[in-house]
């Protein structure tokens, strides 16, 4: 299986989370929950990390597919630029693996540079690659937590 099989979600960037989620819940997509803090990742190598452990996500589990909802705050953040440079929209695309360092490394042998990366206790976590410039958007893998 490869890094970009399974699709996991679609993680949309905006202003204002409250103001977005509403919208969905009146076209009927919901429910939503808030993600966990970001401090659940101890691991992490990304542009600034104060930024980073204030994304606000929001995440819509359908069945087939998740949506997550991104605000940035204010500090600098590659969503703080991306919004500030062209506006809400698709940020990356999310992709399930079993393994997140394997993935990285298989990333990385085939070119893709990493953006950013968080891993937590158990070594699941993230990987962002700067693919946006020859694919026009971001690619992620995640690794998730086995279920309790």
């Amino acid at each position: 299986m490869g890094n970009f099989d399974k699709l996991h979600h679609i993680c949309v960037v905006v202003a204002d989370i409250d103001k977005t989620q509403a919208w969905y819940e009146s076209i009927g997509i919901g429910p939503w929950q808030s993600y966990p803090p970001m401090t659940q990742y101890t691991d992490i190598s990304v542009p600034n990390r104060e930024a980073f452990l204030k994304l606000k996500y929001r995440v819509c589990n359908l069945p087939n597919i998740q949506i997550q909802l991104c605000e940035p705050s204010q500090d600098p953040s590659p969503q703080r630029e991306f919004l500030d440079s062209k506006g809400e929209g698709v940020f990356h695309i999310g992709f399930e693996v079993p393994d997140a360092d394997a993935a990285e490394d298989a990333a990385k042998a085939a070119g893709l540079p990493v953006q950013a990366r968080g891993r937590r206790d158990d070594g699941t976590g993230f990987d962002y690659y700067d693919t946006a410039g020859q694919g026009g958007v971001v690619l992620l893998t995640r690794a998730t937590p086995p279920a309790k």
